[in-house]
C-alpha cells in the first residue's frame, strides 16, 4: 500500500504541477531523453491497440526553417493548410475560457489590450513554436482519415508526452499554430505522404524567468463536468 500511495502521490504531482510552457532555454534536448519520453508515452491506450501515431522530432536548422516559413506565410496572409479540422470561432462558455486564459497570459506578459505590436509578437511566437529547441510533430496514418478515433488516440498520446516530459524536468505546449502551414512542416521534417499531420508539441527546458510560464490555467469543477448515475451516496 505504501508503494501505491507513493505512486499516486508522484502521479498527482506531475498532473497537478504541469503547466503549458511558452518560454524556453536555448539548451538542446538530448535525443536519448526524447526517446525515453516517447517510449513511456506510447504506453497510452488506443482503439483496438491500433497505435495510429507516428512522431517526427525536429530540431536545429530544419526547425528554424519551419519557423521561418510558417511565420512568413502568416505575415503574407496565406490561408492555412492544417490537415485536421479545427474550430475557428468559439462561442459561449468555450469562448469565455479562451478569453480567460488569454487574459492570464497577457497579464503575466504585461501586454495591454491596445498594444498591437506586442499582441502580434505573441501570436507569432505560436507560429515559431514558442522558440522551443525541439518540436514533436504528431502524425497518424492517412488510411485512417475519416475516422474520429485516430485523432482521439493521438490526443491521448499527446497528453502522455507532455506529462512524461514534465516528470523529467522538461516543459511542453501542445500547439496547432506551429503546424498551421503543413506544406512547410511536411517538406522540412520529411513527413511521409502516407501520414496526416495532427498536431505539434514544443518541448524544451523551461525558462523560469519567462512570466507566462507561471500561468496556471483554471479548470472547471468535477460537478460541472461529470454526471454520476447509479451511485448511492
Amino acid at each position: 500500500m505504501e508503494d501505491r500511495a507513493a505512486l499516486a502521490q508522484a502521479y498527482s504531482e506531475v498532473v497537478n504541477g504541469r503547466r503549458s510552457i511558452r518560454g524556453y532555454k536555448p539548451d538542446p534536448v538530448p535525443r536519448s531523453l526524447i526517446v525515453e519520453i516517447l517510449e513511456l508515452a506510447m504506453r497510452s491506450p488506443s482503439s483496438l491497440n491500433t497505435q495510429p501515431w507516428n512522431f517526427y522530432v525536429v530540431t536545429g536548422e530544419p526547425l528554424a526553417r519551419i519557423r521561418a516559413g510558417n511565420t512568413q506565410r502568416n505575415l503574407d496572409r496565406i490561408p492555412h493548410t492544417r490537415e485536421f479540422r479545427s474550430m475557428e470561432n468559439y462561442d459561449g462558455v468555450h469562448r469565455e475560457r479562451q478569453v480567460g486564459v488569454a487574459k492570464q497570459l497577457f497579464g503575466a506578459m504585461g501586454i495591454e489590450r491596445d498594444d498591437k505590436p506586442k499582441r502580434k509578437d505573441w501570436v507569432l511566437r505560436g507560429f515559431r513554436q514558442f522558440d522551443a529547441p525541439a518540436c514533436i510533430v504528431v502524425t497518424y496514418d492517412r488510411v485512417l482519415v475519416g475516422s474520429d478515433i485516430a485523432p482521439f488516440d493521438c490526443g491521448a498520446v499527446a497528453t502522455a508526452i507532455v506529462n512524461a516530459a514534465w516528470s523529467r524536468g522538461l516543459g511542453c505546449v501542445i500547439n496547432s499554430q506551429g503546424i498551421m502551414h503543413s506544406a512547410v512542416v511536411r517538406a522540412e521534417a520529411g513527413i511521409a505522404d502516407d501520414q496526416t499531420i495532427m498536431i505539434c508539441i514544443a518541448i524544451g527546458w523551461p525558462d523560469e524567468s519567462f512570466p507566462a510560464n507561471a500561468v496556471v490555467s483554471t479548470r472547471k469543477a468535477v460537478e460541472d463536468a461529470a454526471t454520476f448515475v447509479g451511485f448511492d451516496d
